[in-house]
């Protein structure tokens, strides 16, 4: 899957806009107030090393598919690949999902109702992107 500069850029745009918004403690708010999620520790921080290692074998999985397309390997054997990398992906990302839950709409949750409808509606979104795929 390919991602245009757009997407990339607006991307990018959306979390610095994101991450803009939260408390600052340099003006007078409650240094009590600013979460780990407004510090720019995402959920997955305590996972890092391991999601790393699981992309990397994923990784490895579609390197893999390259090598049997080149040696000319059977097309039901390069599918049964297809589906395990894709399977490992599925799984990073709902992973992912999940840590995104606990920790930042469990952040969103301290700070009240607007802001955890937000985070809701974010992995809603997200949820709906997974599924497209």
């Amino acid at each position: 899957m390919t991602t245009t500069d757009a997407e990339t850029n607006g991307t990018t745009a959306a979390a610095a806009a994101h991450h803009a918004d939260g408390p600052k403690t340099a003006l007078g708010t409650d240094p009590a107030a600013v979460t780990d999620h407004d510090l720019g520790i995402h959920g997955y921080a305590q996972q890092k090393d391991a999601h790393l290692k699981r992309l990397r074998r994923i990784e490895g999985q579609i390197r893999g598919l390259q090598r049997m397309l080149e040696e000319d390997v059977y097309c039901i054997d390069i599918l049964t690949q297809v589906s395990a990398s894709t399977k490992g992906l599925q799984s990073f990302g709902l992973q992912l999902l999940e840590e995104h839950l606990r920790h930042c709409v469990a952040d969103a949750a301290v700070k009240g109702p607007e802001a955890i409808d937000e985070k809701v509606k974010e992995a809603t979104k997200a949820i709906e992107r997974m599924l497209r795929t």
